[in-house]
């Protein structure tokens, strides 16, 4: 089943950063978007998940035309449809990790999996405030309240960003085994190429043009 599709996209500010990008990802798969800082790839990844809306073309989720939807509409597929891992936690301050957690999961509906916790290795630490977590502690909270929420589309800018190359290894499997038993898939921005090359498919944005590598 095809989940995203974005045809002759193009976005600028002051100077185009990219045009006539055409991409297109099924249940299952995974993407991974490369690039040297600054080419543009977390501006690439808010259009693809509705976050910022592109100069010309269009992108699908699950075959609507995202920046043609009613509000209300959109904001129902960003709730229920949608998880969106970003460089910052976004985490509620004032809460222990575990309260995070519980909030996702009732606006959802749905279970914290306790499992999330041990693989990523943060089930010790669960109950203390978000403040006395580390960065990375703080970062695979984040992408457990995202997969809590049970999305079908999953964008995630940087995830590993503040971890260990072995952490990092176990939130990608993590998402990788979610994508194949959730029937969802994964939009991952990353300068780690090695991580990337993991994906099914994979783009380098590059002097404006993504270039298929994988």
């Amino acid at each position: 089943m095809q989940l995203l599709n974005a045809t002759n996209l193009s976005h600028s500010f002051e100077y185009p950063l990219f045009s006539g990008l055409d991409i297109t990802l099924n249940t299952h798969e995974s993407m991974a978007i490369i690039g040297t800082s600054g080419s543009g790839k977390s501006t690439l990844l808010h259009i693809l998940s509705s976050l910022l809306e592109p100069k010309e073309g269009q992108v699908k989720l699950f075959g609507k035309d995202i920046y043609t939807l009613k509000k209300k509409e959109l904001v129902k597929m960003r709730r229920y449809d949608l998880g969106m891992v970003f460089q910052s936690h976004y985490l509620f301050k004032g809460f222990s990790a575990y309260e995070n957690l519980e909030v996702a999961a009732q606006l959802s509906g749905n279970e914290i999996n306790e499992e999330y916790l041990k693989t990523l290795k943060i089930d010790n630490v669960i109950h203390q405030k978000v403040t006395e977590l580390s960065g990375g502690q703080q970062q695979r909270v984040s992408i457990v309240r995202v997969l809590t929420k049970k999305p079908k589309l999953i964008f995630a800018d940087e995830p590993t960003g503040n971890l260990d190359k072995f952490s990092s290894a176990e939130v990608f499997s993590l998402f990788n085994e979610y994508i194949k038993k959730e029937e969802a898939a994964l939009v991952l921005v990353t300068h780690e190429e090695t991580l990337a090359m993991q994906c099914d498919h994979v783009y380098r944005l590059s002097e404006r043009e993504l270039i298929k590598v994988k």
